[in-house]
């Protein structure tokens, strides 16, 4: 198994959140409305998702050349994201190298339509539970940011798989906690995820996958 990073830590916790509020505001209707990963999740009431995820320019970039950098990406790259919503995260990364090639899929359609036009031709609606359409080991790096936390465990397993087939470096981030309080926040919080598990236990469904590549925990402090 590879090594844990910390490269959207900071960006995590740069958003203020108010974990009662959301609890008590009708949660189980918004879950509900949120899971259809359309309109509402992405740009309507924060209530139902993220209440308007625009693209600010730069505020990925960070990440970008962390990515880069520890990945070593060149222009002559290829690189996948599962679950890449609207790819702002893939535009960054094209901005700084313009001739890799991006390749992404999302299960909203909403999502996928609101792409960059500098990412937008290899970007596809997909369902992360079924088995990837590509050969092994095509891609020099395969990332997954907040996606797989919103599978079962079956399909949890056969997606993680599926990334290490597919991947000859892996960065997976997801939603998780290191105590009672941070559990109780995500709880709160979470509108789509159906994998609660501790640090400790991804990693043991890290291990347990053989998954080798890298991976960070973001929690709701």
């Amino acid at each position: 198994m590879g090594k844990q990073k910390f490269f959207v830590n900071k960006l995590h916790h740069s958003s203020k959140r108010n974990y009662l509020k959301r609890m008590v505001n009708h949660k189980v209707k918004g879950m509900k409305i949120a899971s259809k990963y359309g309109y509402d999740y992405w740009d309507g009431n924060r209530k139902y998702g993220y209440g308007g995820y625009k693209y600010i320019p730069g505020r990925w970039q960070g990440v970008a050349k962390k990515l880069i950098k520890t990945y070593s990406l060149t222009n002559k790259s290829q690189i996948l994201d599962v679950g890449c919503g609207k790819a702002f995260l893939l535009h960054e990364i094209k901005l700084l190298l313009p001739k890799i090639k991006i390749y992404g899929f999302d299960i909203s359609k909403y999502a996928i339509s609101k792409t960059k036009n500098t990412v937008k031709k290899n970007l596809f609606v997909y369902d992360a539970k079924k088995k990837f359409p590509y050969k092994n080991k095509k891609f020099d790096l395969v990332i997954s940011l907040a996606t797989l936390h919103n599978l079962s465990i079956d399909s949890l397993f056969s997606s993680i798989q599926e990334i290490e087939r597919v991947a000859k470096k892996k960065y997976i981030m997801v939603e998780s906690y290191n105590n009672l309080q941070e559990l109780f926040n995500l709880q709160c919080w979470a509108l789509t995820c159906k994998s609660f598990f501790s640090i400790k236990d991804w990693k043991w469904i890290f291990k347990t996958n053989k998954y080798k590549g890298d991976y960070e925990f973001i929690c709701f402090k």
